[in-house]
């Protein structure tokens, strides 16, 4: 049965341009053309033909590798072209998985950007367990300004990258401030850290923070930490509280705004504590 090229296309649920592609590779020749005019003429048995083509591109196969497969009839090769494609699609998995728990991510830190207390607000809150990796700048922070903070953080960036963590963390990075030092009222840190899922970080990476009561204060700049976290440190000797760990500037919502070239984002600065 003689088939024009739009019946074939038709037939086939394809398009003309397609079958002029096909003919063009090499991939499908028409069974017959008309020598006075070109036309193509299909025979209908020739859907068996492209009814392979079209599997072979739903595996993800390229259309040289698919005219090279039928030139050749190799079915080794064939394999490792679809073992290499499973290797992609796997890769592909990989990057959607981090690129669903980075919209995750974002959405839980605006929701708690949108409930969070008025800047200058002091709380008590429990706060449960959370793992973190972190990386030392040796660079005291709070002696320099937000440009040097930046060029801190692109280090931080590249650890990520060299420590083959998802690039999701990046966003929300905050600053550690040494038990030892802030009993003192030193503010000197140099470590930078994310809080980060032991689904996607290798456990020799992560440090973990155990459960515990915070005295925290939120602040909607860095140009006000070093302040509000005196006022800390004021209301934990007010009430007679005991320092119990290391204080934690922490970047619970990067905003899609940037003032006067600075990231936009929403701190909460905490303290662990214990009752005396």
């Amino acid at each position: 049965m003689q088939l024009t090229i739009g019946q074939m296309a038709k037939l086939n649920n394809v398009t003309e341009q397609t079958l002029r592609l096909y003919d063009k590779m090499g991939l499908l020749v028409p069974d017959s053309r008309d020598d006075e005019n070109g036309y193509r003429f299909y025979d209908i048995k020739q859907s068996a033909h492209l009814d392979m083509i079209q599997y072979m591109k739903s595996l993800g196969m390229k259309l040289k590798d698919i005219k090279e497969q039928f030139d050749n009839m190799n079915i080794s090769n064939i394999k490792n072209i679809l073992r290499q494609k499973e290797n992609h699609i796997d890769d592909e998995i990989e990057k959607l998985k981090y690129q669903r728990r980075a919209v995750e991510r974002t959405i839980e830190s605006l929701e708690r950007y949108e409930s969070a207390p008025q800047d200058g607000t002091i709380l008590l809150e429990y706060i449960e367990k959370r793992m973190m990796y972190y990386i030392d700048s040796k660079i005291n922070i709070y002696d320099h300004d937000i440009e040097t903070y930046e060029k801190i953080l692109r280090d931080f960036k590249e650890s990520l990258i060299s420590d083959r963590l998802p690039q999701i963390y990046f966003c929300n990075a905050g600053t550690i401030l040494r038990q030892q030092n802030l009993r003192q009222h030193r503010f000197i840190s140099t470590e930078v850290f994310v809080f980060v899922d032991n689904d996607f970080v290798a456990e020799e990476r992560i440090t973990k923070i155990p459960a515990n009561n915070y005295l925290c204060i939120y602040c909607d700049s860095f140009q006000k930490e070093r302040e509000y976290a005196e006022r800390l440190l004021e209301q934990i000797e007010n009430k007679g509280y005991q320092i119990s760990g290391d204080y934690l500037c922490e970047a619970i919502a990067e905003l899609p705004i940037i003032d006067n070239s600075e990231r936009g984002m929403y701190l909460r600065l905490q303290i662990p504590i214990k009752f005396c």
